[in-house]
């Protein structure tokens, strides 16, 4: 990519507005006014954009079934492609990990909670005893295949919808609980009294992490983006997702993927699990921060040298 020179940049700044595109969402909205207010703080001038995407119009369909990748993202990459917007804000762990021709990641935002949590209608003595019958709420396979392999006698439930109605219908179900990202309700202040993290469950890739996207071909918007790109968190995302993709490349597959950084190291934790939780299969390592760039894909290889291969294998022939 070629850069433009920083007095240029700065003549930018100064004369442009940019179009930050966002979805509907309580949620979305707070990422894309987060950006707003980080690039106010760089003399950067913005606005918002709301546009509905597929996954905000389907709220019935269990989202591993929509059958599409980027099923919260797509919509905003063609406002983005056809100029429509100058930047897309998205919770990085719905991005596809190839994104459309044309759009490239301009920055990662510093990190919030990558944990998973249980929010509880009445109490959590119920997971006490792993043999013990529940019904728990997610349209995630992830999570669902998790939650089946550490509790196989519970029932999973299918929970669609934006944080405040999958709340209202938590609340109003005779379920004993439904999972969330601990980041998406902290972040707007709706994370309930009764909800525990779920330290157990490996995250999604990317997971608590947000992503800021534009045109290829815009450098200079590009370069004023970057310029609020979190360089630890870009490295533990970037890693996850290689994971992600070398293993299977889609966003709605039982993989999760971890990694944290030290001040030498990147420890690295992933898994893959059958969708009926029976299955699973974990790699942990570790690198120092300057040779741990392809740390995910190390990962994934390893994990293809073991059983793991098959499950895999199981899972592609069956969506």
């Amino acid at each position: 990519m070629i850069l433009l020179p920083l007095a240029v940049i700065d003549f930018i700044n100064i004369m442009a507005i940019i179009k930050i595109g966002t979805r509907e969402s309580q949620l979305a909205v707070w990422q894309a006014t987060l950006v707003q207010t980080i690039l106010a703080q760089h003399q950067v001038k913005s606005e918002l954009h709301y546009i509905k995407s597929d996954g905000d119009i389907d709220l019935v369909t269990p989202l591993y079934a929509l059958g599409v990748q980027g099923v919260f993202t797509k919509t905003l990459d063609a406002a983005l492609l056809s100029k429509k917007i100058d930047i897309a804000v998205h919770s990085m762990k719905d991005v596809p990990t190839q994104l459309a021709k044309g759009i490239v990641q301009a920055a990662v935002l510093p990190r919030a909670s990558f944990n998973d949590i249980l929010v509880y209608r009445n109490d959590t003595n119920f997971l006490e005893n792993t043999q013990l019958p529940a019904v728990i709420a997610t349209s995630s396979i992830r999570r669902k295949a998790q939650w089946l392999h550490r509790y196989p006698n519970h029932t999973i439930e299918n929970l669609r919808g934006n944080v405040n109605t999958r709340l209202q219908k938590v609340a109003n179900s005779q379920w004993h609980g439904a999972i969330f990202a601990a980041a998406g309700l902290e972040r707007i202040h709706l994370r309930p009294e009764k909800s525990i993290d779920l330290t157990w469950m490996l995250p999604a890739p990317a997971q608590g992490a947000i992503m800021v996207v534009c045109r290829e071909k815009d450098i200079a918007t590009y370069q004023m983006i970057h310029a609020i790109n979190d360089a630890p968190t870009e490295l533990c995302t970037k890693i996850e997702r290689d994971f992600l993709q070398a293993l299977m490349g889609g966003c709605s597959t039982p993989i999760s993927a971890l990694a944290t950084c030290t001040d030498k190291e990147v420890i690295f934790k992933g898994n893959i699990t059958g969708t009926d939780g029976k299955l699973q299969y974990n790699i942990e390592k570790r690198a120092a921060i300057n040779l741990a760039k392809n740390l995910g894909f190390e990962a994934a290889n390893e994990l293809l040298l073991t059983d793991a291969k098959i499950l895999i294998e199981s899972i592609k022939n069956a969506k």
